[in-house]
C-alpha cells in the first residue's frame, strides 16, 4: 500500500488486501463461514419463513392450506474501530510496510471482536450496547415464529468437553428442522484442541486419531479440520463475554449450526485512513494517525438452527 494511495483518497478499504483477507478468513469464523448479505443503509431487513407445510392434495379439491407464520430478521450495522499512532520518525522511510503490518494487525483485532460480538455476548443487545444480539444469547430467548424455547440448544455447567457431550451437542442439531450435512459447521475456542487430543476410550487410545497432517480424524487436510466430519473452525472469539472483546475471558464454547442463518450484513468492508503529520490532526505533535474502521451487522436467522456446549 503506497503512500500516494493516501493523497486525498480518505477511506480505503484495505479487505482487497489479499494478506488482510486470508487474515480475516483464518481468524474470523463468522466471517468465513456466515451468509453476507449487502447492506446499502445502516439497517436491512431480511425475510424469513418458518417453513412451508405440504400434504396430500386430493382430486379436485382445493390445495392445502400451510399456516406457518413468517417475519423479517432485522439486521443493524454497528461500527467497530480504532486509531494507531506512529511517529513520523518511525514512517518516513517505510510507509509502505508499516501500513501493510498495521493492516493485518487491524484485521485480526477486528476478526476476534467480530466473532465475540456475534457468537459470545451474555447480555442482551440493549445492555451490552451493540446493536444486534449474539447467538449465545439469541439461545437463551424464545421464538415464537419458529417455535424455539430459550435455553433449549444451549448447555451450560459442564466441567469439561467429551465425547459423549459433543456426540450428544451434534445429535442436538443433526435432529433439527435446519440440519443440512452440507451446510453445517462448527465452531470452537481453539482450548477445544487439548480437550480433543485428550479424549481416549476405555483402552486409553486417543478416540481422534490424527492424520499425518496432524488433524483429529485421520486423512483431512489442515484446513478446515473436521470434528465428526463436520467442517470445523477455532475462533479466539468463542468465549463468552458482558459487552465483546477480542481478547474475551469468559467460558470457551462449541456451537454447531447451519452456517446459511449466520446473517453477516456487509455494510463498509474493514478500511483505512491515513492523517499525514504534515496535513493532519498530528502535525502539532508530528505523528501520523491510521484510523481503522468497519460497518458490519449480524443477526441469527433461527436459533433452533443452532446447539452450543459452554464449559466451565
Amino acid at each position: 500500500m503506497a503512500a500516494v494511495s493516501f493523497t486525498g483518497a480518505g477511506w480505503i478499504p484495505i479487505e482487497t488486501n489479499p494478506d488482510v483477507v486470508q487474515k480475516v478468513q483464518q481468524t474470523s469464523a463468522v466471517e468465513r463461514f456466515g451468509n453476507h448479505v449487502p447492506m446499502g443503509s445502516a439497517t436491512k431487513y431480511t425475510p424469513r419463513s418458518g417453513g412451508v407445510v405440504l400434504g396430500r392434495w386430493a382430486k379436485s379439491t382445493s390445495a392445502p392450506a400451510d399456516s406457518t407464520a413468517n417475519d423479517s430478521i432485522l439486521l443493524a450495522a454497528d461500527k467497530i474501530g480504532g486509531k494507531v499512532t506512529v511517529a513520523e520518525e518511525d514512517m518516513a522511510d517505510s510507509l509502505a510496510s508499516i501500513v501493510d503490518t498495521k493492516s493485518v494487525d487491524a484485521a485480526t483485532s477486528y476478526a476476534k471482536l467480530f466473532d465475540n460480538v456475534c457468537l459470545g455476548i451474555t447480555a442482551a443487545k440493549g445492555t451490552s450496547g451493540w446493536l444486534f444480539d449474539s447467538l449465545y444469547y439469541v439461545l437463551t430467548q424464545n421464538d415464537t415464529v419458529t417455535g424455539y424455547t430459550g435455553n433449549t440448544n444451549l448447555t451450560t455447567g459442564a466441567t469439561a468437553a467429551t465425547y459423549d457431550n459433543l456426540s450428544t451437542l451434534l445429535g442436538q442439531h443433526e435432529q433439527s428442522d435446519y440440519f443440512d450435512e452440507s451446510e453445517a459447521i462448527v465452531i470452537a475456542h481453539p482450548s477445544f484442541k487439548a480437550a480433543l487430543r485428550g479424549i481416549k476410550n476405555s483402552n486409553g487410545d486417543p478416540i481422534f486419531q490424527e492424520s499425518t497432517a496432524g488433524v483429529a480424524g485421520g486423512g483431512q487436510a489442515p484446513t478446515p479440520s473436521k470434528l465428526f466430519g463436520y467442517d470445523m473452525q477455532f475462533s479466539m472469539g468463542a468465549k463468552t463475554s458482558a459487552a465483546g472483546s477480542a481478547s474475551p475471558t469468559g467460558k470457551p464454547f462449541v456451537v454447531i449450526g447451519n452456517r446459511q442463518l449466520l446473517q453477516v450484513g456487509d455494510r463498509d468492508p474493514l478500511s483505512v485512513n491515513f492523517q499525514d503529520a504534515k496535513n493532519g490532526v498530528g502535525v502539532d505533535t508530528d505523528e501520523n494517525v491510521l484510523y481503522f474502521r468497519a460497518r458490519k451487522g449480524f443477526a441469527v436467522g433461527a436459533p433452533g438452527a443452532f446447539s452450543m456446549l459452554v464449559i466451565g
